[in-house]
């Protein structure tokens, strides 16, 4: 297989300026009569985007529809991070039916797209019922998980005066340590719907999604290469391969011979991540053979404390229903802060993740 260090220049054009256009682009790609073998399935969500257009999670599946092994590309599981994951499933599918890239054949290619289409279409990171999809792959028919620190610092959450925040998240700090509080303010809360990382109380669209996708193309009986697409977490451009599967797991060992020393694990200590409650992860990891495994593909941004002053700006703006030219003003730091308009920005994403997905393809094909 070819290295994609010597396709043709990198073109950030593949940003698209907002839902809508993203989800217009991959149609058309899809539609395109050079590549047949090319599946379109659409999961309608709940809601409309701000402009009345309905709200849809595509998928397209490239390649030999009995392939035994199948790189998977998802974007979107956090809304606004969509823009990243557009433009990354948009640069390597127009690379495959361009000719570009030759899918294996015994391989084939499974791009979700919007897998929380109402956040991206609003600029937002969660739902319409205000649930992070990554915090929601939990058993809700049993007791839900508790998260004691965020209880704690709950009234600083809901504080609207930034410096009492600050003041109350550095002393918990100095107690608990850095960790300590952002497993408090992220690691998952099931108690706020208004309040960022709050895993619901029931399947959310995004997982129903990917639960019938598993069904749908019995994806538990091949081997599977899963990368989630992230960005606003980490160092500035640059692509963390995050691994949570656990750290005695042939997932683990999957991912490190595949990807090599780059691979971080949440569970060590050795990511930008801390350990988080209900991630979309385990649902994958739940079906998963010894040959296969899940990471986090993560585009950092801005500083962590950063991306929970913005977070918390937003769920407090959309608490109050009638403060609408707030909330279109803040839209402006959320989509600066997970998809920075910076073109160098852009073209690392992508250099980065053609770097990540032919190592998955490669990996797959040994």
């Amino acid at each position: 297989m070819s290295s994609y260090l010597t396709y043709t220049p990198i073109n950030t054009d593949v940003f698209p300026d907002s839902y809508v256009t993203a989800r217009e682009r991959l149609l058309c790609l899809a539609e395109l009569p050079v590549y047949a073998q090319i599946q379109h399935k659409t999961y309608p969500c709940p809601g409309k985007a701000p402009d009345g257009e309905p709200l849809v999670t595509d998928t397209l599946w490239l390649g030999n529809e009995n392939a035994g092994k199948v790189l998977v590309l998802l974007a979107g599981v956090h809304g606004v991070e969509g823009f990243v994951g557009s433009a990354v499933e948009l640069d390597h599918i127009g690379l495959i039916t361009s000719g570009q890239l030759a899918i294996p054949e015994d391989t084939a290619v499974l791009a979700v797209h919007a897998l929380t289409p109402w956040g991206y279409a609003w600029l937002r990171r969660c739902d319409e019922d205000g649930v992070d999809l990554n915090r929601n792959a939990v058993d809700f028919s049993k007791p839900l998980p508790e998260n004691p620190g965020y209880e704690f610092l709950m009234n600083a959450l809901f504080s609207a005066d930034q410096d009492q925040r600050k003041t109350a998240f550095a002393e918990y700090e100095r107690q608990q340590g850095r960790s300590a509080l952002e497993m408090a303010i992220s690691g998952g809360q099931y108690t706020d719907s208004t309040e960022p990382f709050y895993g619901g109380t029931k399947p959310a669209h995004g997982r129903l999604v990917t639960e019938d996708l598993i069904r749908q193309y019995n994806l538990h009986e091949r081997d599977l290469a899963v990368i989630d697409l992230h960005s606003g977490l980490g160092p500035y451009g640059y692509g963390e391969i995050i691994c949570d599967h656990h750290p005695a797991s042939s997932g683990v060992q999957v991912a490190h011979d595949w990807y090599g020393d780059s691979v971080t694990l949440p569970a060590l200590g050795t990511s930008s991540s801390v350990p988080k409650t209900g991630l979309m992860d385990y649902v994958w990891h739940d079906i998963m053979n010894g040959r296969s495994c899940h990471v986090t593909l993560e585009f950092g941004t801005f500083a962590t404390d950063q991306l929970f002053e913005v977070l918390l700006k937003d769920h407090q703006l959309w608490a109050q229903p009638d403060n609408i030219s707030a909330r279109l003003e803040h839209s402006k730091f959320m989509r600066q802060h997970f998809c920075p308009n910076d073109e160098a920005w852009k073209a690392m994403v992508l250099f980065r993740a053609r770097q990540v997905i032919s190592q998955a393809l490669q990996g797959l094909s040994a």
